[in-house]
């Protein structure tokens, strides 16, 4: 027993040494950049930018058709850039995206800058909830206020403000810079940033890489960790969503059978949301655990040095949280329920739509097979809804000099002393994957860094950005576009 014993503690105590030299081995190499602190007239941004959120431009519909207000955007745009409309080539497409071309000077792979001007309506009977108008473009508590300020124009505006400021300096790109600016992409991008991107394959357009919104910077995402994180999205979900229906022949409420059609439907919906696809982490949640580790506490810093052991731990710690929940499986979310018409009848149909972020790895006909195997209920007729569905996102790769240059661009412009950069997976939905044929890189990343507060402000109430990070916004395009950054930086250890 002894002996037992005694190679059980040595077992013990080799993995322990493992685990602490895994822990003390485990460094990120960090892009070694200069201040990058170019003077801004911010007030005359701000107002630039709040004179675009004060026009509603409600994403096109076919309930609400109307483009009027898009149009109303681009001449207010034409006024206030005369330089870039000026310089660069300037097409509408799909009625209403805007497409421009910056010529470069060589023959060489382009970039794509990405936002979008559409924004989501606000809810009725919230209006009174925000504390200034939310299409009133206001300035005002050191933010810019409104419908849009960080979803997604005050990207589009700063975009701008960095190509009319290299403009007056007589700056030119080596390569040509795309801006894309769709008008839908709040209702999933299908006819603005697929149309632009059908014109430029067509045109043999090849591209470096695609930035369009995506990731923040955040502070405490991650327990034990208040290093602020900057998280570069290099893929995103896939999307899909089930309509389930019950049926049966209804009656009186009095003489009700032992399983109504709203019963059947309500016990499917619970079994998906007890018995959710299972979670794991992907090449991506690992690296950016794994970039993390260094500037966390020392007990934590072993646990996420060797998730060849842990994992098991950390995905218990993860999924206690909904935002880190959501980063590790296909999430589960009822969102619809309809059945009944009168509170004394039974319903003879009762339905509901349940929407699935896929995660990579996973696929679409793996939900499907998923939902009838948990349901498992042959009264239940179970349909992929109309309308927009994708499948996971490809994985950018994040050791690539286009990551490497995002990187640096933000490090030069950031105040943070210490700043995490790591790649992620997006949740929701953005208009980079339309883009996936002209570039094998496309990255997701809004330079911001995003309090509760305004995290809780998107698609929601009291949308606003603060003009210090509008500030940090205008300055990270200016250092991305400036042509000394053609090459990758320096890395150090």
């Amino acid at each position: 027993m002894k002996r037992v014993l005694r190679g059980f503690a040595f077992a013990l105590a080799v993995l322990l040494i493992v685990m602490g030299v895994n822990a003390w081995r485990v460094a990120v190499p960090v892009v070694a950049v200069a201040p990058f602190r170019p003077a801004l007239d911010t007030a005359a941004m701000s107002r630039r930018l709040a004179a675009a959120l004060a026009i509603p431009t409600l994403s096109a519909t076919p309930e609400a058709p109307s483009l009027e207000r898009f149009f109303e955007l681009h001449a207010l745009l034409r006024a206030q850039f005369p330089r870039v409309h000026g310089a660069l080539e300037r097409e509408v497409v799909a009625n209403a995206s805007l497409l421009y071309r910056w010529k470069g000077r060589g023959d060489c792979p382009g970039v794509l800058l990405a936002a979008h001007q559409d924004v989501v309506p606000v809810e009725p009977g919230t209006e009174a909830s925000w504390t200034h108008p939310p299409f009133a473009g206001v300035v005002a508590e050191g933010a810019v206020w409104g419908r849009g300020a960080l979803d997604d124009k005050a990207s589009l505006l700063a975009i701008l403000e960095a190509v009319e400021h290299l403009l007056a300096q007589d700056v030119r790109p080596e390569c040509d810079v795309w801006l894309a600016f769709g008008h839908d992409e709040e209702v999933s991008g299908l006819e603005g940033a697929v149309a632009m991107a059908a014109l430029l394959r067509r045109r043999g357009v090849v591209l470096d890489y695609v930035l369009d919104e995506g990731g923040a910077i955040t502070l405490g995402a991650i327990p034990g960790t208040t290093t602020p994180l900057a998280t570069i999205g290099v893929a995103e979900k896939g999307y899909v969503s089930l309509r389930l229906v019950a049926r049966d022949a209804g009656g009186h409420s009095s003489m009700p059978p032992r399983r109504t059609a709203i019963g059947r439907l309500a016990r499917a919906v619970a079994l998906l949301e007890e018995h959710r696809p299972s979670a794991d982490f992907s090449p991506v949640q690992r690296e950016l655990l794994r970039r993390i580790a260094p500037h966390v506490e020392p007990l934590q810093r072993v646990v996420l040095s060797n998730l060849w052991l842990t994992a098991p731990l950390v995905e218990r710690l993860l999924t206690a949280q909904p935002a880190s929940d959501a980063t590790l499986r296909t999430t589960t979310a009822p969102t619809l329920f309809h059945a009944g018409i009168k509170d004394n009848v039974l319903a003879q149909r009762a339905e509901a739509v349940v929407n699935f972020r896929v995660r990579v790895g996973d696929r679409i006909d793996g939900v499907l097979a998923h939902v009838r195997e948990t349901i498992d209920d042959d009264g239940i007729a179970i349909e992929v809804l109309d309308g927009f569905r994708s499948e996971p996102s490809a994985v950018s790769a994040w050791e690539d000099p286009a990551f490497a240059r995002i990187e640096a661009a933000l490090r030069s412009v950031s105040p943070e002393p210490e700043l995490v950069v790591a790649p992620y997976v997006t949740s929701g939905g953005t208009d980079a994957r339309h883009y996936a044929a002209l570039t094998p890189r496309l990255y997701r990343f809004l330079p911001v860094l995003m309090t509760p507060e305004l995290l809780a402000s998107f698609h929601g109430n009291n949308e606003r950005i603060p003009l210090a990070e509008y500030e940090r916004m205008v300055r990270f395009y200016l250092r991305l576009l400036q042509p000394a950054t053609a090459s990758p930086a320096q890395r150090q250890s």
